[in-house]
């Protein structure tokens, strides 16, 4: 895919701001494009989409092709006559700045139940027949996920490894009853994806209209406690209990001095060859009816990935093993063409992820606080290729200001010399570096630009929790910013 030179902002919805504790696909949403499209940004970059659980992590959903209801949006429903005003006279007292999901996973679920009442109560007949349409269209992943959901809900959470044989190992008798015991759990899941995709097409219809293209996310690998590994265990490693003998990480690296023990599941890609890659074409055939470009997590696993026991506590013993390589990335690329695709080709790279990347002329990632240790530091902006995406930071990084509070003294040295600059201001600088690359796209979080410090973090690796919580201030999009934003992006003719 050839890029255009272009840049936009990082921010996944929950951060946007509003009254219902958790950023959504509401008037937040489409502010925010304005905002984009008024100060010369043509991209918007997110984290997946899908339904969080344990953690909060988008990158650890409960299926690879749900939406995440904890976006649908209040005020939509309201317009829509799904929801009325006096459904709203008692929110919680939510914490501003941050998602409490904790008092949203209390209070949103029940709030979207009263809104499926009304709906069979007195939805209108154009909205019935939408959501039957929605439902015969989806049914290839919404059957499996709603039953998964409602067996989950039944449960009280539980994750599938634990539950009974009959429906941990999918027995169809087991299966059968459950669908019937549990039609209206699983009808209720269904309309809240419902909900969920026909917000987020309007969204995504307004950004476009805007001209500002979607950046979404496809983690590489799925979670455990997820539809996906639950209805489809021949595609992973699972022994014959349905738990994993293998799991995925990263060994040690800079983020952490004991590697990442994700704990997903690892594929049996030979079955995925055999069905040639077919599950993997449905997911990006999902994606790309919801985005307009894909950010590829972790592709150098597609190259090779670290293999982890099952019954591991660290990622420090494992193995690499060889990924699907070009044999994968041609069959998607059969299916859909050229391939708007980018490549997070961060981590241990080694020469053949590289020449996996450049075969199908995949721009990579540069992040900007990586590069400080030297002028031979790829990373640095004299060393960046057309082909790449700059990024002062990812939401796995510190930000710019909370990075350089805390970087060594050494990289502090090397970025005033590097850049000539005081380091008042270093998040601009290294907002100005990302745009006068070369390199065709550059991003920045949200963060970067409100110069915030460490307390406006997205993620940190390795923490399981207190992530994912961050939402910007009301005020946040001033017309300061946007005048500056519109002038750095003119300066650089992004």
């Amino acid at each position: 895919m050839k890029l255009n030179r272009s840049s936009g902002i990082l921010l996944h919805p929950t951060s946007l701001p509003g009254p219902f504790g958790i950023g959504d696909l509401g008037p937040a949403a489409f502010q925010w494009i304005d905002f984009l499209s008024e100060s010369g940004c043509k991209l918007w970059q997110v984290l997946p989409l899908g339904p969080t659980g344990y953690g909060d992590s988008p990158y650890q959903c409960f299926s690879a092709f749900a939406g995440n209801p904890y976006l649908v949006s209040p005020d939509l429903l309201i317009n829509d006559h799904l929801l009325l005003p006096d459904d709203l006279k008692e929110i919680p007292v939510f914490p501003s700045g941050q998602v409490d999901y904790g008092e949203i996973f209390a209070w949103k679920p029940a709030l979207l139940d009263i809104v499926y009442s009304h709906f069979e109560r007195s939805g209108s007949k154009e909205l019935r027949n939408e959501f039957t349409t929605f439902c015969n269209a989806n049914a290839s992943w919404l059957d499996d996920y709603t039953l998964f959901m409602a067996l989950k809900d039944a449960h009280e959470g539980a994750a599938w490894g634990t539950w009974e044989p009959g429906t941990r190992l999918r027995k169809a008798d087991a299966l059968s009853a459950a669908k019937v015991k549990l039609a209206g759990e699983i009808s209720r899941h269904a309309f809240r994806q419902w909900l969920f995709f026909r917000q987020w097409q309007a969204v995504k219809k307004y950004a476009n209209q805007k001209g500002v293209k979607i950046i979404g996310d496809i983690p590489i690998f799925v979670a455990y406690d997820s539809s996906d590994a639950w209805s489809n265990p021949e595609l992973f490693y699972f022994d014959n209990s349905g738990r994993p003998t293998v799991v995925a990480g990263v060994p040690p690296d800079y983020f952490s001095p004991t590697g990442q023990l994700w704990g997903n599941p690892l594929y049996r890609w030979e079955v995925h060859k055999t069905g040639g890659y077919q599950w993997w074409i449905n997911r990006f055939k999902a994606i790309l009816s919801m985005v307009d470009i894909v950010r590829l997590d972790h592709f150098r696993g597609f190259a090779g990935y670290w293999e982890v026991p099952g019954n591991a506590k660290t990622a420090e013993k494992g193995r690499w093993v060889p990924g699907p390589g070009a044999d994968f990335l041609n069959a998607i690329k059969s299916a859909f063409g050229d391939l708007p695709i980018l490549a997070e080709d961060l981590g241990e790279i080694t020469p053949d992820v590289i020449e996996l990347r450049d075969s199908f002329k995949l721009a990579g990632m540069k992040i900007l606080q990586f590069g400080f240790s030297g002028p031979d530091n790829p990373f640095l902006p004299h060393h960046h290729l057309e082909n790449c995406v700059v990024y002062t930071g990812s939401h796995d990084n510190d930000t710019a200001l909370g990075w350089y509070s805390t970087a060594p003294e050494n990289e502090r040295e090397f970025y005033l010399r590097y850049f000539g600059r005081s380091g008042d201001d270093f998040a601009g600088d290294l907002i100005r570096a990302a745009w006068s690359s070369v390199a065709a796209i550059a991003i920045a979080p949200l963060q970067d630009f409100l110069r915030l410090g460490t307390d406006a973090r997205m993620n940190f690796p390795g923490k399981e929790t207190g992530n994912w919580m961050w939402r910007m201030p009301e005020t946040a999009l001033t017309p300061e910013l946007k005048a500056w934003l519109l002038d750095i992006n003119y300066l650089y003719q992004r």
